[in-house]
């Protein structure tokens, strides 16, 4: 009787904590938040803005627009966290923003988190996360919640791969028969993107721009594959020569040739990945294709040039961005069918 009170009492929520965004998601409601993983802090005092409110969007509308002494920082970086403090801070705002409290007990949580973090950083997110509200905390990793999320069937006798494109990694993986078969990531995705972007404009043109100006240029004009090379825009930045303002015409052309070096190492982790796995997988994997998701994958002709370059059909999945908080939705709400992909600080799980 007490167990089944409890449950009813306690909110469970599963949460894709990203490095761009954070999504949160509740068992019969669907994905209730989604916010950008940022906030805004006072450097003097070392607190943040507007009563511990200046997070996710309110945050974001001051980026590369704040005094001297406020800063706009994600505490999170490749899915690790890099500011424990505001990383908790954040957590604390979404998890009341996306459903208070019920009778002051703690809800659970089920996260996605990155197969390639290590055993201090895992217990970076459960620190985190309990000094944030939650009562028990689980991890679910990245490549089986996306599965789940795009329904791939990781439970047969056959081979199934995902490649999540996300803002700071990159994660490739195969599953077969409930687990992963192979797996490898890498510390490039959207970000590395944009810096490559930035470094182009630099290099070539003498001109600075910002990573939200570059952000923007690669939702634009960005591809991966030649699609219309005519499209241009007017970009404008400082000219690191006079330290003036400058405007200048970029095409698609000139961005997709900034972002071949940041797409070269993707493809070698799909390479890695690919290399571990048996000549049957492999067969099955030309059969069935792969899956992209993630903000990367919205990058125009990405899912054809992984084709040209793996000899892989590649496919973008219907909702990329919200995959692995439904997949983590999904394991939660089915937490027996999939305890195997799901670890906990809580030893009595």
């Amino acid at each position: 009787m007490l167990p089944r009170l409890s449950a009813l009492l306690h909110a469970d929520l599963a949460i894709d904590l990203g490095t761009a965004a954070t999504r949160v998601a509740l068992p019969g409601e669907g994905v209730v938040l989604e916010e950008p993983s940022v906030v805004a802090v006072s450097r003097t005092a070392n607190r943040l803005l507007s009563g511990g409110c200046a997070v996710g969007h309110l945050a974001r509308q001051m980026l590369g627009r704040t005094p001297d002494s406020v800063s706009v920082v994600r505490p999170l970086a490749g899915g690790v966290i890099t500011n424990f403090h505001l990383c908790e801070a954040m957590l604390r705002y979404f998890l009341r923003k996306a459903r208070p409290l019920r009778f002051g007990l703690r809800p659970r949580l089920l996260m996605a988190a990155p197969a390639c973090l290590t055993p201090v950083e895992k217990h970076a997110i459960y620190t985190s996360a309990h000094r944030a509200g939650a009562g028990q905390v689980m991890l679910v990793g990245v490549a089986q919640a996306a599965a789940l999320g795009l329904r791939l069937p990781v439970a047969e006798p056959v081979a199934s791969m995902l490649i999540d494109i996300g803002a700071g990694a990159t994660e490739v993986a195969v599953l077969s028969l409930g687990g992963v078969v192979s797996q490898h990531s890498c510390h490039t995705g959207g970000d590395q993107m944009d810096q490559a972007i930035v470094d182009h404009l630099r290099r070539s043109h003498a001109l600075r721009i910002g990573l939200s100006t570059a952000e923007q240029l690669r939702m634009e004009l960005g591809s991966a594959w030649p699609i219309d090379d005519q499209r241009s825009t007017e970009v404008c930045g400082l000219d690191l020569a006079n330290g003036l303002p400058r405007r200048m015409e970029i095409n698609a052309a000139e961005v997709r040739a900034a972002l071949a070096a940041p797409l070269e190492k993707i493809l070698e982790t799909i390479r890695t990945t690919l290399d571990r796995c048996s000549p049957d997988l492999v067969s099955d994997l030309v059969d069935r294709g792969v899956q992209l998701c993630g903000g990367g994958a919205l990058l125009a002709g990405v899912d054809r040039w992984i084709t040209q370059r793996t000899g892989l059909p590649a496919h973008v999945a219907a909702e990329p961005l919200t995959a692995v908080v439904q997949g983590t939705l999904t394991c939660l709400e089915h937490l027996d069918t999939w305890r195997s992909f799901v670890e906990s600080s809580d030893a009595s799980f």
